[in-house]
């Protein structure tokens, strides 16, 4: 009480006094006031800086539609994207897959008309799963890949004929189609390349707090992509040196502002099952008629027509050492063993020959091996049949003794345990999973302690890996070449005025709350 009096006496007495006690008398007086009026600046700054970068905007929704005419199957994806969006990275997402049932579309060479019945089932599944009022400005693209072009090598009319039939087919919904065409296999796997790299967010610069504009050291390392499909696989990454000895494997790409140069190749029938064709040609030889095949398992048997051996261009190169087919009919008895399995995969496998510095086989040049790599389609099914997908599972030594025990596996056991697995795949399971190593170790020449950088992927973020969603990102135009404009602030600056404005704010309580409970110390001082 007596502080209090002494501070309104002197207070009285001040008539006399300058302008800063005059300052200082003022702020004593009106301090609360002051700090009110700061708490209420800075929570104003704070609703306007959160409002201002984080405006909502109206939902505008867009859907795109891709169908993968592979050489075993085909699959219809729809994926969706907000539209004021197209140009970040990782917006779009798939929400729709269906499998097309029945074989790949090469297979309809002579039943055309069957094609529309084909479509049907999943084409009327997107009609439901995509809002009406979009129909029409939903684009749908089709790409054909080994197997078509396997077909047109064989004959380009019937490759032709089919294509006409299914854009016939596709052009009768009310979506807004834009084509029906084999890609190449350099797209093929560019555009698996394109997807694993969009999905993991990869093409996008890190950005730091404080650092207002992100370098160009920033920018993360890319994925590479390994695809097996049906009739060809795909490997695609950047290699260390830009420099290349080999123009045909080479790609350039600007995307979201920075330059890569992409090496990609694709193996023409040396896809699964044309692999499986290739290596069943060759074992035929000099036999009976009857294969006695380590990569199928013990009281395994089937019977193939020797026509449908020989028909494919792949196995044409073994079509020599039978001129005249002299048996009608083909026998595979499997004896399973993983160890003689691989040794006759190996065989496939031309290695003897390279005119480049390195190479991976058949005399193709292959850089070295660089960075981490997703293994995708069938490299990932298999796999996961396998149950060897996970990265602590998915060791080299771990994948050998896997398959030693699978291989070796009676027929008739494998039935009774994976009764619900048609008779196709689970009869090949061993060929597949062994031939994918030795595509792995002695193709692309992984080796023991690189075989952790490879990781078998089958999605990423609820989206499938493939090159379908890459397909539809280029065609689209959804994948800029610069990096596209961003939030009003920079993520760090944004992060930074909020960090300061709410220091003030804490401050300003901090110090009201003191004064509330000590007022005699700020007066004191005042004076």
């Amino acid at each position: 009480m007596g502080t209090a009096v002494r501070s309104d006496v002197l207070c009285r007495e001040s008539h006399g006094l300058t302008a800063e006690s005059e300052v200082k008398i003022f702020c004593s007086k009106n301090i609360l006031g002051i700090l009110g009026f700061s708490c209420v600046i800075a929570v104003v700054a704070l609703l306007a800086l959160g409002l201002t970068q984080n405006k909502p905007l109206p939902e505008n929704v867009k859907f795109g539609i891709v169908l993968d005419a592979g050489s075993s199957h085909t699959n219809l994806y729809i994926y969706k994207w907000p539209a004021e969006k197209e140009n970040d990275t990782g917006v779009v997402t798939q929400i729709e897959e269906c499998k097309v049932k029945g074989p790949g579309i090469s297979e309809f060479a002579q039943n055309l008309s069957e094609i529309d019945i084909y479509l049907t089932a999943c084409m009327e599944r997107a009609r439901k799963v995509i809002p009406a009022s979009q129909h029409t400005e939903t684009p749908v693209y089709l790409g054909a890949t080994a197997g078509m072009r396997l077909l047109r090598m064989e004959n380009e009319r019937l490759a032709d004929n089919i294509l006409a039939a299914v854009a016939n087919s596709i052009s009768s919904y009310p979506f807004d189609f834009q084509g029906a065409r084999i890609i190449t296999g350099q797209e093929e796997g560019a555009y698996g390349w394109i997807t694993i790299n969009y999905l993991l967010g990869r093409f996008t610069q890190k950005l730091s707090w404080f650092n207002l504009k992100p370098s160009e050291g920033d920018t993360q390392e890319t994925y590479g992509a390994l695809d097996l499909g049906g009739a060809s696989t795909q490997i695609t990454f950047v290699p260390r040196n830009e420099t290349t000895e080999s123009s045909d494997n080479t790609l350039h790409f600007r995307l979201y502002g920075k330059n890569y140069g992409v090496y990609t190749h694709s193996f023409l029938c040396y896809g699964k099952d044309q692999a499986l064709l290739q290596k069943l040609s060759k074992d035929l030889q000099g036999t009976n008629g009857t294969i006695r095949d380590p990569c199928f398992h013990s009281g395994y048997r089937r019977k193939m027509n020797m026509s449908d051996l020989y028909e494919a261009p792949c196995t044409r190169r073994f079509e020599a050492t039978f001129p005249f087919l002299p048996f009608p009919e083909v026998e595979i008895r499997g004896t399973g063993n993983y160890q003689q399995c691989r040794r006759s995969i190996l065989q496939l496998f031309n290695t003897s020959y390279c005119p480049y510095s390195s190479c991976s086989f058949n005399g193709i040049f292959l850089p070295p091996l660089q960075g981490n790599f997703g293994a995708f389609s069938a490299f990932y099914y298999v796999m996961e049949f396998l149950n060897l997908t996970s990265e602590e599972q998915s060791t080299h030594k771990k994948m050998i003794s896997t398959l030693e025990k699978f291989c070796s596996r009676p027929w008739e056991e494998l039935q009774m345990y994976f009764g619900e697995v048609k008779e196709k795949y689970l009869s090949e399971y061993c060929f597949s999973g062994t031939y994918i190593l030795a595509l792995l170790l002695n193709g692309y020449h992984f080796t023991a302690e690189s075989w952790k950088d490879i990781h078998f992927m089958g999605k990423v973020r609820s989206t499938s890996v493939g090159w379908t969603l890459g397909y539809m990102l280029n065609l689209t135009n959804m994948i800029p070449s610069e990096e596209p404009l961003s939030t009003p602030l920079s993520h760090s600056t944004y992060v930074f005025l909020m960090v300061l404005f709410s220091l003030i704010l804490v401050i300003v309580v901090v110090i009201g709350i003191f004064i509330f409970h000590k007022p005699s110390y700020f007066w004191k001082d005042m004076v």
